[in-house]
């Protein structure tokens, strides 16, 4: 409770603390100057006073009466308030309340307790007090040398006739006697009586543990009440059957105090093992209660760190996903920990690191972990460790790492993916995966990187980017041109920006030049194993045109490889819609013998044209009309590449031409597109009719007169083809039906402020 600084008490009058409240009031009214008020009554008996003088005497009075009265009756609780609510006098109110609760006999006061420098308890034992009592008691005895008696293991020596052996004897039977007189001149009466008839200071030591250490269920009330866990009974159940569950608690709770405490009485309880299997210090990393972890790793042995938990989890495991200095601690402690991989997904430490991005851990532990670990015939971690840095665009460590082993190129991490399968699965690390907008893309290409750049200074920070490269990997006719802005400005046009992406760029498209170098040297079975085939199609998949090219230019043999569907890249890009690769065609100088390759279903290339784009394609084009049109376009695209010869390709195994599959396919589009046509067309012939009386209204007024000889306008109403257009293609869209024409040369015609005006298909003649 916070109280105010003009307060009279800090709490309120009851019947048993008058004493201290009555100190309180006084102090406040002499410090107020309406102490005088409460001494004495008013009292009028000067005769000769005036009596005007005599009036403002008494009105003086009253108003420091009042004052006083009020300070006294708010300082009341509600029955001391009662006995003085009728009071008209401060004094009266006062000696009222002295009445009735002022002590009888003066209150016993705490007599301040002087220990003796000599002492060895400063509380006798008790029911209470058993850890205090012990620990003092334990180091006042290690202090006289007197601790061996009681902790001994062996059995004590007995009195025997030869001198050396009676020696023993005499001085252990000396120092068990001042032990065991120490221990008992510091028990209370009850802790006494159990130890009376004992002799030895070992057994009377471990008595009164027995009788007076907590029992874990007293502990385990404790914890619970300070970690306000009433609303889980099962935790107190669980502390029953465990002994050790108030120590993992404690832990638990960040609460290192007690936890010592156990710890001192209990110290392989650094080792014991909680229901999931793990010590303290997995619960200590998993909390992140950095204070903690730090001190049992101090105490614990090297060994003790490599202990897993049912999950094959160290400490270090979790920790590596949490908190450096956790990590610290404890590596530098073991370094045995960081090879230890987790049962579930095969993770060592490091690479759970890599996998919550926390690449000041991974660079500690990779500067720490021998490179051989990471080697491929030591396991897939140095693979997983290259794909996790490549996703995360990491690029100095997988870097090191393919160099120091071009093998881990198409080794499998431990998903079973190679780095350079991981690669072709990162779009956005290469030029055809961003796209820009046309400003964008001028100041991207005004970018020009003149050597390939040093892997390492990946992260350089763009706003100094000419002054950390010196102008040796970058030039800019850009930077030239903002020569003299500020950074934020910089930063508001994008160029910082798309001056790291470009270096993104060049670092990815740097390491996939060194992987093909690599896939340039393997067999077919390597490149199978490796993953290498089903890297390029996912690029195809993607679109990364600089990918396939690359690897193209490596082993041309890749253009005849096929996927599952027995579908080669330039199928695949047909049926994925990736025209950037489906133009690769037309450097091919056998592209017509590729026509006629049928997939597993005996779809050519025309039958997988009519299939339906994927549906992140459609989604890019608004409105079911221009995605039909697009389709329509993309379908003709391919049948004018490439000429089939004849009775080639014409049904697939369900017997369908491509044109009829194109139909089937798309019919759903088809129907949506011609609804928004006509709905579109309706609103249009309401706008053209609109036109043609405004047109005509126009006539008789038009700039540049009327013909003298016919009477009509210069401006030729009828022929004008905005006017055609409405009065004689929408007809035409609202009555079609047969087809899909109508989606060949569909043309958008809008205002300059991107308002719809109208619809044409020049088809309609």
């Amino acid at each position: 409770m916070a109280i105010s600084a003009d307060a009279a008490v800090v709490e309120l009058l009851d019947s048993s603390n008058y004493v201290d409240w009555s100190v309180l009031v006084k102090n406040y009214l002499l410090a107020q100057d309406l102490w005088d008020a409460v001494e004495e009554e008013y009292e009028d008996d000067d005769e000769e006073e005036e009596e005007e003088e005599a009036d403002d005497k008494f009105k003086a009075w009253r108003k420091k009466n009042a004052t006083a009265l009020h300070k006294i009756q708010v300082s009341c609780g509600r029955k001391a308030f009662s006995l003085i609510r009728n009071a008209t006098s401060a004094k009266h109110a006062w000696d009222t309340l002295a009445e009735k609760f002022k002590p009888k006999k003066p209150p016993i006061r705490m007599v301040k307790t002087v220990v003796p420098a000599d002492a060895i308890v400063v509380e006798v034992l008790n029911k209470d007090n058993y850890e205090h009592w012990s620990a003092l008691v334990k180091n006042y005895l290690v202090a006289q040398d007197l601790w061996e008696v009681v902790e001994a293991t062996a059995e004590p020596p007995t009195p025997e006739q030869e001198a050396e052996a009676d020696d023993q004897f005499k001085t252990w039977r000396k120092k068990n006697a001042t032990a065991l007189h120490t221990i008992q001149v510091s028990c209370g009466p009850d802790a006494f009586s159990m130890i009376k008839e004992i002799s030895s200071a070992k057994i009377a030591w471990e008595t009164l543990a027995e009788k007076h250490m907590p029992q874990p269920s007293l502990l385990i009330n404790s914890f619970v009440q300070s970690a306000n866990s009433s609303s889980n009974p099962d935790a107190a159940i669980a502390a029953e059957h465990d002994p050790y569950q108030p120590f993992f608690a404690a832990v638990k709770l960040g609460d290192w105090r007690k936890a010592k405490e156990f710890l001192t009485r209990d110290p392989n309880a650094i080792r014991a093992r909680s229901s999931t299997g793990g010590t303290a210090l997995h619960i200590a990393t998993k909390f992140g209660h950095e204070h903690i972890v730090e001190e049992l790793v101090q105490l614990m042995t090297p060994e003790d760190l490599e202990i897993q938990k049912h999950t094959s989890w160290t400490a270090l495991h979790f920790a590596a996903r949490l908190n450096f200095k956790m990590v610290e601690c404890m590596v530098r402690k073991n370094k045995k920990l960081l090879g230890i991989a987790e049962e579930s997904n095969g993770l060592t430490p490091i690479l759970l690191a890599a996998q919550f991005d926390l690449w000041d851990i991974v660079r500690y532990l990779y500067s720490l972990t021998p490179i051989q670990d990471l080697m491929p015939e030591n396991g897939p971690y140095g693979a997983a460790l290259v794909c996790f840095c490549l996703l995360a665009k990491q690029f100095d460590i997988a870097w090191e790492l393919l160099q120091r082993c071009p093998r881990l190129v198409i080794t499998k991490d431990v998903w079973g993916v190679s780095p350079i399968r991981a690669l072709a699965d990162i779009p956005s690390a290469f030029p055809s995966g961003t796209p820009l907008k046309f400003w964008e893309k001028w100041i991207y290409d005004g970018i020009h990187i003149q050597h390939p750049p040093a892997i390492h200074d990946v992260h350089v920070n763009v706003e100094n980017l000419e002054e950390k490269l010196g102008n040796q990997n970058i030039s800019s006719s850009v930077f030239g041109l903002t020569q003299g802005p500020s950074s934020s400005l910089r930063k508001l046009l994008g160029i910082n920006r798309i001056c790291e992406m470009k270096l993104i760029h060049a670092r990815s498209l740097y390491i996939l030049d060194y992987m093909c170098e690599v896939v340039k040297h393997l067999d077919t079975q390597d490149m199978q194993d490796g993953l290498v085939y089903e890297a390029i199609f996912q690029a195809v998949r993607s679109g990364t045109i600089e990918f396939v090219i690359r690897l193209c230019k490596v082993d041309p043999d890749i253009l005849w490889r096929t996927n599952s569907m027995r579908r080669n890249i330039f199928q695949y890009s047909i049926e994925r819609r990736q025209e950037k690769v489906y133009s690769l065609i037309y450097g091919v100088g056998q592209r017509n013998l590729i026509a006629t390759f049928a997939d597993a279903s005996g779809n050519d290339m025309l039958h997988l044209a009519g299939m339906l784009s994927p549906t992140e394609k459609l989604d890019r084009i608004s409105g079911a009309a221009l995605q039909m049109q697009r389709e329509r376009q993309w379908f003709k695209e391919v049948k004018s590449l490439v000429v089939l010869p004849s009775g080639v390709g014409a049904y697939n195994k369900q017997g369908m031409r491509p044109h009829e599959l194109f139909t089937q396919n798309h019919n759903k589009l088809k129907e949506e597109g011609e609804k928004w046509m006509k709905d579109t067309a309706t609103s249009c012939t309401v706008v053209g009719a609109l036109t043609i009386t405004i047109m005509f209204a126009a006539a008789f007024t038009v700039p540049g007169g009327n013909n003298g000889g016919t009477g009509f306008p210069f401006v030729d109403v009828f022929g004008n083809p905005y006017i055609t257009i409405c009065r004689r293609r929408f007809p035409k869209i609202l009555t079609h039906k047969d087809d899909n024409r109508p989606f060949n040369t569909l043309d958008l015609h809008r205002f300059h402020d991107g308002c719809l005006l109208f619809c044409s298909f020049p088809y309609a003649s």
